[in-house]
Parts: structure tokens; C-alpha cells; sequence
């Protein structure tokens, strides 16, 4: 499902997305109410949200559509000049979040990925993205985070600031002279114990705990 308030981006995006085999766009809404109401009768797997929208914006929109379940994963669209909400957004439960001026390639790449239960996480978008934000998280979720941090090992803690810093698996094996599945273990392992849904929130936590300052190299 597309959610934009500007039915040209939605028609780009459309015109993309069914010229591939494996997507169909099945709605198409104008606001964060408006897709609520669509998702009531329409069945979709991942919706692509913008922020700022009239009536319901699209962190609220968001924030009810995950609390639902699993399904419809939330891919968020923004720009990163203007939408200082997209961080809010992802820790909403949004899957990920793409910059509107993204190549067709990657918009693909990205509803594929969410579909299959990975979290789309551009490493230098998430990092200025964090950074700029993680000044402003409420110093009760750092302490509250900062315990359940205690209960990784050394290795995870250290597989997750790599994480945090933008890293893909494979960069993260190599770094750490291991197998993309160990790294892969070790990544099912920290959500488990952190109780995190998937690789944006462990970035998100990563922030929260201080694990990763802003401005950190």
C-alpha cells in the first residue's frame, strides 16, 4: 500500500512497483486515517509511508498499524531535510526507512527485504539520522536500557555497536573474522534477549544505552 498526500509521488511509485512480478500495489491512500481505514478491508504484506500528512500524520499512522502484529510491515519514506519525525517514526515500529529520492533499485530492494522479516537500514542515512536525534532520548529509557544491555555477552555487545554503526553482516564478519551466520546468530540472540523486534530498534537501543554516542566515528 502507498501513503503519500501527493498523488504524483504515489503514481511514480505505483509505476514502478507494478512493472515488477513479484509486487502488486493493492491500495493507495492520501493520509494515516485514510490507510487505517483501507487496511481494515485490504490485505497488504508492506506499506510505504510518508511523515507528514493531513489528519493523521504517518508516525501515528505507523504506531497503530504495528501494534496490530506483524503484518503489514511499515517502510517509512522521507526526507531527511525536512522530516525530523522519521526517528520517531522508526521507533514507532516502522521496518525501516528509505529517503524519498531513492533509485527504484533500492525502493525494490527495501519492500522486498521488509517482506522477508530484514530491516532496511541504510547505514549513512541511519547514522546521520541517529545523530542528529539521539541528543534528545528521555534519560529514564537510557537506564532502563542500559540494564538490559548487562544481559549480552561481550561478543554480542560488540556484533551490536557494529550494528549501530551502520555495518551489513558481511562487513561485520569480516571485521570480526567470523561467518556471516555466526554473525547472523549472534544478531538472532541480542533481539531475543533485548526483546527487540528487528535490526532498526537494536540501532534505536544501541543509541538509547549510549552503546553509541552521536558524532562517534
Amino acid at each position: 500500500m502507498l501513503v503519500d498526500d501527493q498523488e504524483l509521488v504515489r503514481a511514480g511509485f505505483k509505476m514502478v512497483l507494478d512493472a515488477q512480478q513479484d509486487i502488486d500495489v493493492v491500495g493507495e491512500a492520501a493520509d494515516g486515517a485514510q490507510a487505517l481505514e483501507q487496511l481494515r478491508a485490504t490485505t497488504a504484506d508492506v506499506v510505504l509511508m510518508d511523515v507528514r500528512m493531513p489528519r493523521m500524520d504517518g508516525i501515528e499512522a505507523t504506531r497503530r498499524i504495528t501494534a496490530g502484529g506483524e503484518v503489514p510491515k511499515v517502510v517509512i519514506l522521507t526526507t531527511f531535510d525536512l522530516d525530523e519525525y522519521a526517528f520517531a517514526a522508526i521507533k514507532a515500529g516502522a521496518g525501516g526507512f528509505l529517503l524519498k529520492d531513492a533509485g527504484p533499485a533500492q525502493l525494490i530492494e527495501a519492500i522486498r527485504a521488509v517482506h522477508s522479516g530484514d530491516a532496511v537500514v541504510a547505514p549513512s542515512t541511519t547514522k546521520r539520522l541517529l545523530d542528529r536525534f539521539a541528543l534528545h532520548l528521555p534519560d529514564k529509557e537510557q537506564q532502563a536500557s542500559g540494564a538490559a544491555l548487562k544481559s549480552l555477552t561481550e561478543r554480542e555487545t560488540e556484533v551490536l555497536h557494529l550494528v549501530a554503526r551502520g555495518m551489513s553482516n558481511g562487513e561485520i564478519a569480516e571485521r570480526l573474522f567470523v561467518s556471516e551466520a555466526t554473525v547472523k546468530t549472534h544478531m538472532g540472540r541480542i533481539l531475543m534477549k533485548l526483546e527487540l523486534r528487528d535490526r532498526v530498534q537494536a540501532v534505536v537501543f544501541a543509541y538509547e544505552t549510549g552503546l553509541v554516542k552521536s558524532g562517534q566515528s
